[in-house]
C-alpha cells in the first residue's frame, strides 16, 4: 500500500512538473515583441545652381539710310527756314522739323524728306546704348562705311551716342551715277527705349547747323 502510494505521488509530481513547463513555454511564445522605430528619411538640400540673370539685349540697329538714286536734286537748308514741331503720341517723342518737307511713316518710325536731304526717327525697345553696343550693332550692317569711333553725347533730353557713316545709293537708272550720304546717328535712351535718329545729307551740302537745331530739339514725352 504504501509503494503504491509513492508511486502515484511521483506520477503526480511528474505530471505537474510537465504542465510547469508546457506553460513556460507557451508564455515565452506569445510574448509581444516590441515594434521597431519608424525610419525618418531627412532630403538633401538642393544643390542645383539659381538660375543666371538673363542680362538684358541691346537696341537693335536700324538700317543705314540711303539716298534717292532718281533724285538728283541737292541743296542746303535756308538760313531762314521755318522749323515746326512734329509730336508722335503713339511713341511719345516730339522734335522739330523743316516745313514743307514731305512726311512717311507714323508710329515707331517716321521719316523727312527734301531734295535728299533726310532726316528718319526709328524707336526700339532695349537699354540705354554704350559705345561698344552701337559700333557692334554697326558694323553688322552691309554697306555702311563708320566714320571714326561712336562717342558719347550730351542732349537736352539726355545723354546719347553719336556715330557718323556713309552710304551710297544704288545707281540711277538712266545715268548710272550714285548719290553719296553722309549721316550723323543719334541713339537716345529714354523710359526702357531707344530713338535711332539719322540725319543725312548728300556729300557736299551744309546742312550743320540746321540738323544741330533737329537734335537739340528732340524729347521724350
Amino acid at each position: 500500500m504504501v509503494r503504491w502510494a509513492f508511486r502515484s505521488l511521483a506520477a503526480l509530481g511528474a505530471a505537474l512538473a510537465l504542465a510547469g513547463c508546457g506553460g513556460s513555454s507557451a508564455s515565452k511564445s506569445t510574448t509581444a515583441q516590441p515594434a521597431s522605430a519608424p525610419t525618418t528619411t531627412v532630403a538633401a538640400p538642393s544643390t542645383a545652381p539659381a538660375p543666371a540673370t538673363t542680362p538684358a539685349k541691346p537696341a537693335s540697329s536700324p538700317g543705314a539710310l540711303q539716298a534717292e538714286a532718281s533724285s538728283a536734286a541737292t541743296g542746303d537748308i535756308p538760313d531762314n527756314q521755318v522749323f515746326l514741331v512734329y509730336r508722335n503720341g503713339a511713341a511719345g517723342w516730339s522734335m522739330k522739323y523743316p516745313e514743307g518737307w514731305a512726311q512717311s511713316g507714323s508710329g515707331q518710325q517716321v521719316a523727312f524728306r527734301d531734295k535728299n536731304n533726310i532726316v528718319r526717327v526709328v524707336i526700339v525697345a532695349g537699354p540705354a546704348p554704350t559705345v561698344a553696343s552701337v559700333r557692334d550693332g554697326l558694323a553688322r550692317r552691309g554697306g555702311v562705311d563708320v566714320q571714326g569711333t561712336p562717342q558719347p553725347v550730351a542732349l537736352p533730353s539726355g545723354r546719347a551716342v553719336k556715330v557718323v557713316y556713309s552710304t551710297e545709293s544704288a545707281p540711277n537708272a538712266v545715268t548710272g551715277k550714285r548719290v553719296a550720304l553722309a549721316v550723323d546717328r543719334y541713339y537716345v535712351a529714354g523710359h526702357g527705349k531707344v530713338a535711332v535718329v539719322d540725319l543725312g545729307t548728300p556729300q557736299g551740302v551744309d546742312n550743320v547747323d540746321a540738323y544741330r537745331l533737329m537734335i537739340q530739339s528732340f524729347r521724350w514725352r
